[in-house]
């Protein structure tokens, strides 16, 4: 009875403890809690754990974070059964695309004008343009500097239409499409208004800049 007794406890499974994790993925997870839906789609998190770990850490207790400066304490269970407290910061950075060098106003931004780096989120502003495609082929208007966000406000529509530039007039209702020349009255950036001679009937209208030399009469 005794020797079947010892079998059955070599046949029993050991009991199974939790592996050691890297603290920065713990940490991630629990950042990534916090932040929940506001969290930008391309965020990436950079963990800095100013405490040396004691030993390998299993799990997080608890955790407290302070969002809008990435400050963060934890109490960390240690592989050894300690408890012991941690700090850091957990930042999160996005794409963000920058001029390649000093843009000017009425400068046309091209492609290769910009590059994208990864910034922290909180230096980025609610009002800086994220997306590449937002800014190629926008006018600038006001200086751009190299390595810094651009705001949305500081880039235009290309000016498409010059005071006094010809242009082709198109009107369409659906059943019936009409073109006549004309004269611009102003400048227009695209899809901005614009006042416009008919030279045809030599009277002023109103219409919506489209492209080069090209505007329509919105019914």
């Amino acid at each position: 009875m005794r020797h079947l007794a010892l079998i059955l406890i070599f046949l029993l499974p050991a009991p199974i403890l939790a592996a050691p994790v890297a603290v920065e993925v713990l940490i991630e997870e629990r950042a990534r809690a916090e932040y929940g839906a506001t969290l930008p789609d391309t965020g990436e998190f950079e963990i800095t754990v100013k405490d040396v770990l004691q030993d390998d850490v299993l799990m997080l207790s608890e955790f407290w974070m302070d969002v809008s400066t990435g400050q963060f304490l934890a109490n960390a269970v240690l592989a050894s059964g300690t408890v012991q407290r941690i700090g850091g910061l957990a930042i999160v950075s996005v794409p963000v695309p920058v001029p390649a060098r000093r843009l000017l106003p009425n400068e046309i931004v091209q492609e290769d004008d910009l590059v994208v780096i990864r910034m922290p989120v909180g230096r980025v502003g609610a009002y800086a343009v994220t997306v590449p495609s937002d800014v190629v082929g926008k006018q600038v208007r006001r200086v751009l500097s190299p390595g810094r966000p651009i705001q949305t406000q500081s880039i235009i529509q290309p000016l498409i239409i010059e005071r006094g530039d010809q242009v082709e007039i198109h009107f369409s209702d659906g059943l019936l499409a009409l073109a006549a020349p004309g004269r611009a009255l102003n400048d227009a950036h695209r899809g901005q208004e614009v006042r416009i001679v008919n030279l045809i009937s030599n009277k002023t209208i109103t219409a919506v800049a489209k492209g080069d030399g090209i505007v329509e009469i919105l019914r």
